[in-house]
């Protein structure tokens, strides 16, 4: 069988969902038996996201093939359990360059190169790359942006031609909102009608409507939606307000399964097997107790900047039955003199990954308080780095100990680069990226929760443990119980005296799933519980 397509737009405004939406149609599709891929095309110029400021994009998502990506591939994998790639991900910035990159090659044997058919072409060869490797029956490609973007023009128009060109192997939905207002106590439909127009001046006719709501649509609405957009009413499909992992059961109760299969042309098989999901929804609503988690970083204003932590915590909450409650603690904020008011009715801290010096003294601060007060501490990446500083100033008493991110001529660099990542001048060429392996110490808090000698985790970070000075650590009560067998980089550290003190220098959260909770951020809440 040939790969089938689906395309999500969306209009009226951002931030809709169209991620929620096509990863709820993807996790049906697979609950139902087909093998199904996402993918998403970002109308911005950067060639990824890497170079991004969180607060512009949100959190930067790592593949295991070391792609960084738009955060709606974390929802991908989170909601199918299916590992995602570059090839997930295009942006424009990338389809320019690999236009640009040809022209300079010849490719194009002296032609002008325009946006129609060369940009577009390219646009279409990034998005078919997942299907012609024949391993999907459906791939679901998000367009990224609101219809009517000037950036998001070439997608939309690629997308009319692969439609014409692949005729009845695809679908477009398009997500749009309804307003409701409170003045005149109606919804209104007109901006939905605006949008599917501006699909049509494009020449895209959509098959499916999703209309975001807070109300309920009645059919009357629907009717109403149906004949001024030119589709079947019964593709008129409502995604009111409710929680992220609620949306696949919605859309199964409105059969956009079925309809995205009918269109399809494909069989419906049998009902999706959907018994895991809904129990883990059982227990995200029904749960015995609840703990307060610090998270410390710089970025707390936007939590999109730290998604994949907030996700990975509500997977390991339903695991232990309670809710954890997050506690946003800006580092910038936090000082010696505040630490306890902050921090004392905490079951736990984690201190969170990012670039840079801004906010570090507030995270050296938060870190202590978790060692000298016995309570459970989770640092990931600088996180973990930070812990080591702080451990080498006040225990190892390494006055100065520092990064030489942030430090240049420390005396004591217990963070530095590797050797060889010294004469790297390329932005991001010394970035250590992707999934690596790690084989951990027996009897560790680590191993307990993995319950396995070799993992693969992914990272996203350049500075290292300074193993010269690893045995200074050990011999004072902090110990590095995860290491990469190929370059003996230090990965995991723990303090064995204290409840429960873990640094990791990879990014456990990308790994979290609804049907498998990261184990460390699982270990992490019990800890936190008793």
């Amino acid at each position: 069988m040939s790969t089938k397509y689906v395309f999500v737009t969306g209009g009226v405004a951002s931030s809709l969902g169209k991620g929620i939406i096509a990863s709820s149609l993807a996790k049906l599709l697979q609950a139902r038996g087909y093998k199904v891929a996402n993918q998403k095309l970002d109308p911005y110029i950067n060639i990824d996201p890497g170079t991004l400021n969180p607060y512009e994009h949100g959190e930067c998502y790592v593949t295991d093939d070391g792609a960084e990506t738009d955060l709606d591939l974390g929802h991908y994998e989170r909601f199918t359990g299916c590992p995602t790639s570059q090839a997930n991900n295009i942006t424009t910035g990338r389809i320019y360059q690999n236009v640009i990159n040809k022209e300079r090659r010849g490719d194009y044997l002296g032609k002008t190169v325009q946006i129609v058919p060369h940009i577009t072409d390219e646009i279409k060869r990034n998005i078919k790359l997942l299907g012609n490797k024949g391993e999907y029956d459906v791939v679901i490609t998000e367009i990224g942006g609101t219809v009517g973007d000037i950036e998001s023009l070439p997608f939309i128009e690629a997308v009319r031609q692969l439609r014409w060109e692949l005729g009845e192997k695809s679908v477009l939905i398009h997500l749009t909102l309804v307003p409701f207002l409170s003045a005149s106590g109606e919804l209104k439909t007109k901006p939905t009608q605006h949008s599917v127009k501006a699909l049509l001046e494009i020449g895209v006719q959509p098959d499916v409507l999703v209309l975001r709501t807070e109300h309920e649509l009645n059919s009357d609405l629907r009717r109403k939606v149906a004949l001024f957009c030119n589709v079947a009413p019964k593709a008129v499909i409502q995604s009111i307000d409710v929680s992220i992992y609620e949306v696949p059961i919605k859309m199964r109760e409105e059969k956009l399964d079925e309809i995205v299969l009918e269109q399809l042309g494909l069989p419906l098989n049998s009902e999706p097997d959907l018994e895991s999901w809904k129990k883990f929804l059982y227990k995200l609503k029904n749960y015995s107790k609840e703990v307060r988690i610090g998270l410390v970083g710089k970025y707390v204003e936007l939590h999109d900047a730290y998604k994949s932590i907030v996700e990975a915590f509500i997977h390991a909450g339903a695991v232990n039955d309670c809710k954890v409650n997050i506690e946003w603690i800006h580092s910038e904020e936090l000082n010696e003199q505040n630490a306890a008011d902050c921090l004392k009715n905490l079951h736990g801290i984690l201190v969170a990954p990012g670039f840079g010096h801004r906010g570090i003294s507030g995270k050296l601060v938060a870190i202590r308080y978790a060692r000298e007060n016995n309570i459970p501490f989770l640092g990931i990446c600088l996180g973990m780095q930070m812990a080591v500083i702080e451990f080498a100033r006040n225990v190892l008493h390494m006055e100065g100990a520092d990064s030489t991110e942030m430090a240049a001529k420390t005396q004591y660099p217990v963070i530095d680069l590797m050797d060889s990542q010294l004469n790297v001048t390329e932005k991001g060429g010394t970035m250590r990226l992707g999934a690596y392996k790690c084989e951990l110490t027996e009897g560790s808090k680590a191993y307990e929760a993995y319950g396995q000698k070799e993992i693969q985790e992914r990272h996203r970070h350049r500075y290292e443990f300074n193993s010269k000075y690893r045995e200074d650590f050990e011999k004072a009560g902090m110990i590095t119980t995860g290491i990469n067998p190929e370059s003996g980089l230090t990965e995991i550290v723990e303090i064995p005296a204290h409840k429960w003190f873990v640094g990791v220098q990879f990014h456990p959260e990308y790994k979290s799933t609804v049907i498998k909770p990261h184990p460390l951020f699982v270990s992490f809440i019990k800890a936190c519980l008793s």
